[in-house]
């Protein structure tokens, strides 16, 4: 799903304007759409039945009162915030505000706190705003975050810049946000993420057309777009040709990181994973999974292990692996043999890097920001900006590999492609281990034949999907890396039947 600017959103609605299309029509399509978001999100829920629209001026009130005529169509109990005079507002705004009263919607003209139940839907500011609030918005945006109450944003939070995602001020931090058409850049730089929530998509009725001739540099992804990526499943097959992957990673001190990326591997899919380990850590790899090959090595045995790795249909090196003299010197010595596509982690990133040796050809690199700072160079961490996401791309274009910049949101980044950002996660992903999970799960994507920007935007997705899951289980606050390789199945099902939702 392509990612727009709003001022590209604004210039798209202006061309289908200029063909024929109706503001008025756009309108009714918005709210009914996210009305539908708010009903669902009621029913998962089990919320009160009492919707507080917060209406500014412009037509994203006029989307909230539309968004509140649906919802009494619902049986919910509607009340709205107008807080400009309505003869301010925009003629749609207005109409939409008199049809919302005939209909049995009620005014709340003051409110000094929220009610304790029920939903919040925000229509105070659309994308085009920039700045920081104003007073009398500031407070009621301020009262919205402290009620308690879910949010769910109309097409963007209100105090969010939809361009830069910069925060100037008060802004409402949404539970979900129901863009229209196209989700915003604002969304995914600087403060935007953390103020969006779940991403949820609301078609308006802009005809496709409008969207294909749009271009842009960053790609959304979605269920629809990875659901075709899937590796196809023959009857027939065999271990190897399901996916054979040999990861070089653990020490004596940090075998946590090697089982993890390893047993991520087996639930990625991979036919048979081999582990080769420093000779001497059998005991701290005892607790291993039963199905995980342990190949013993030597630094000194490297006629052995340039084989083994090359036979493989994609490896992973680097989870726990540690810096040790003996280990840099090995590592260099053995990556430019490399053949086979290889996920490149932690303690490999930064060895390499700091060498002059070449990253191997389809090599996927995931540096989480402070390794990427590394990897650039960079003293201080940059914001997360689109001038940041250029510098990334002329990192892999420069040496043609793929890059996942992992994060909250996880970008990634290809040469010749457009960067590519994932909406799923959760922050309780924000915990040891869980990169070397992802580490893993991309290599048993790439050993079942997908090329390397394919296995890693699957293999994000998944693995936020999978985070997603987990916390449901056990909160936020309560997930650990090991959780999320065994929510792989159920996010492997949701990509299978949820075709064309994000």
């Amino acid at each position: 799903m392509k990612v727009v600017s709003a001022k590209q959103m604004a210039h798209i609605e202006s061309l289908a304007y200029r063909d024929g299309a109706s503001e008025h029509d756009f309108m009714e399509e918005a709210g009914s759409g996210v009305a539908l978001v708010v009903h669902d999100y009621a029913e998962r829920h089990n919320t009160d039945r009492v919707i507080i629209l917060l209406c500014g001026k412009g037509n994203n009130g006029g989307d909230a009162y539309v968004t509140g005529i649906h919802l009494l169509h619902l049986e919910y109990e509607v009340f709205a915030i107008q807080v400009a005079p309505i003869a301010e507002c925009t003629t749609l705004c207005r109409e939409n505000y008199e049809r919302f009263i005939e209909e049995g919607g009620r005014l709340a003209e003051t409110l000094q706190e929220f009610p304790t139940n029920g939903i919040i839907v925000d229509g105070l500011f659309g994308t085009g705003f920039h700045g920081a609030i104003e007073e009398p918005y500031a407070a009621i945006v301020a009262l919205a975050n402290h009620s308690g109450l879910p949010i769910i944003a109309i097409d963007i939070p209100s105090g969010l810049n939809g361009e830069t995602g910069i925060v100037e001020g008060e802004a409402i931090v949404a539970t979900e946000t129901a863009f229209l058409g196209l989700p915003k850049t604002g969304f995914f730089l600087n403060e935007g993420w953390n103020h969006v929530g779940k991403l949820v998509p609301v078609d308006f009725g802009l005809p496709k057309q409008y969207i294909d001739e749009c271009e842009t540099n960053l790609i959304m992804l979605s269920h629809e777009l990875l659901n075709p990526l899937l590796p196809p499943l023959k009857r027939n097959r065999h271990k190897y040709e399901a996916g054979y992957v040999v990861g070089l990673a653990g020490s004596p001190t940090m075998p946590g990181a090697a089982m993890l990326s390893s047993l991520a591997a087996l639930r990625g899919g991979a036919g048979i994973v081999k582990l080769l380990h420093p000779k001497g850590m059998e005991a701290e790899l005892s607790v291993s999974p039963y199905e995980l090959i342990r190949v013993p090595y030597t630094p000194h045995e490297i006629d052995m292990m340039v084989p083994l790795l090359n036979k493989a249909s994609a490896t992973f090196i680097g989870p726990g692996l540690g810096q040790s003299a003996e280990t840099k010197k090995l590592l260099l010595t053995l990556v430019p043999r490399l053949e086979k596509p290889c996920v490149i982690d932690a303690d490999a990133l930064k060895i390499i890097s700091d060498s002059k040796v070449p990253f191997p050809k389809h090599a996927v690199l995931t540096p989480h920001h402070g390794e990427m700072m590394h990897l650039l160079k960079m003293s201080t961490q940059p914001r997360l900006t689109l001038s940041f996401l250029e510098t990334c791309q002329a990192f892999a274009e420069e040496h043609d590999i793929t890059l996942v910049l992992k994060g909250a949101p996880t970008f990634i980044f290809q040469p010749r492609h457009p960067y590519i950002v994932n909406p799923t996660g959760d922050p309780g992903m924000a915990t040891a281990g869980c990169g070397d999970v992802l580490t893993g799960l991309i290599a048993a994507l790439l050993a079942q034949k997908l090329q390397p920007h394919d296995a890693a935007s699957l293999g994000v997705f998944l693995h936020g999907l999978a985070g997603e899951i987990a916390s449901e289980d056990a909160t936020s606050y309560g997930v650990i890396a090991s959780d999320l390789i065994f929510r792989f199945p159920e996010a492997f099902k949701i990509i299978q039947m949820r075709v064309g939702v994000v």
